[in-house]
């Protein structure tokens, strides 16, 4: 009889939530899958990887690395999900995604493109002196309860290509401002191989609120995000950001969940953040 009870408290305070414009948002970069990455392969982490998504169930996700398979195999193991994007090799199937998956039970798809960080954004192309080919995710979703309408970039920045970095960040600025979504409620997120102090972050910094900045992270904690699949690395190095406008941050958290053996379930942290409208 408690468990129903507890049970039936947890679905009230879920149902109350979602009716007051409460939304969780992750990005996290899940690695691609690399043959050569041994007993951290995407195969050996696969399973918990997706039990911790579960265990979490964000309404928005954003993850990079993404690969068609491990996209469609996340994509199975989430019930009520789907995801919008494309890979940045061909704009089809071949590369990493930028990938945003939405849980279908609390968010309609109204609209989605990918944009190439570079100087031609709507072709495949390699932008400024980047490594490679980059892109972010965009998406726009209505919330089925309170049919508020959020407004998502799901980015990854180069990781070489510092000129790069800096002109994306430009970039995604003047996409919101060619939609006219500053005054909307809005996410960027991503992996942006950027520190705070980086050009890339201060750009965003103008026009977006650092999720990290405004939420209640409690200060003894660590800032890292990426760990390079090593138990022996500590830093403060926060590379994955989530930021908002128009939207009141809850909280903020590092993630920093293994799996049973002890290993990490990929080479980055994700981050959780929940919002309120405002």
């Amino acid at each position: 009889m408690k468990l129903i009870k507890f049970v039936i408290i947890l679905i009230a305070s879920a149902i109350v939530l979602t009716l007051s414009g409460q939304t969780s948002i992750m990005t996290f970069n899940i690695r691609y899958n690399n043959t050569y990455d041994g007993e951290n392969s995407w195969e050996n982490r696969k399973v918990e990887l997706t039990q911790m998504l579960i265990s979490y169930h964000p309404d928005i996700l954003g993850i990079q690395e993404g690969l068609f398979e491990q996209n469609e195999y996340i994509s199975q193991q989430l019930n009520n999900y789907k995801y919008v994007g494309v890979a940045r090799e061909d704009g089809k199937q071949k590369g990493e995604y930028t990938p945003i998956f939405y849980n279908t039970k609390t968010y309609e798809l109204l609209e989605t493109k990918t944009y190439w960080l570079s100087q031609t954004p709507d072709k495949v192309s390699v932008g400024w002196n980047a490594s490679m080919e980059r892109i972010t995710t965009y998406g726009v979703f209505k919330n089925k309860i309170t049919n508020d309408t959020l407004y998502v970039f799901n980015c990854h920045y180069d990781h070489i290509g510092k000129k790069a970095r800096k002109k994306s960040s430009k970039l995604i600025i003047k996409l919101i401002k060619e939609k006219g979504i500053l005054n909307k409620h809005l996410i960027v997120m991503g992996d942006l191989n950027s520190m705070p102090e980086d050009a890339a972050i201060r750009i965003l910094k103008n026009k977006l609120t650092d999720s990290f900045e405004v939420s209640n992270y409690p200060k003894e904690e660590s800032k890292q995000t990426y760990n390079d699949f090593d138990n022996q690395y500590f830093s403060n190095k926060r590379i994955d950001y989530i930021f908002t406008r128009n939207l009141d941050v809850i909280s903020h958290k590092i993630i920093y969940d293994r799996r049973n053996n002890g290993l990490f379930i990929s080479d980055h942290f994700p981050v959780l953040i929940q919002t309120l409208n405002n």
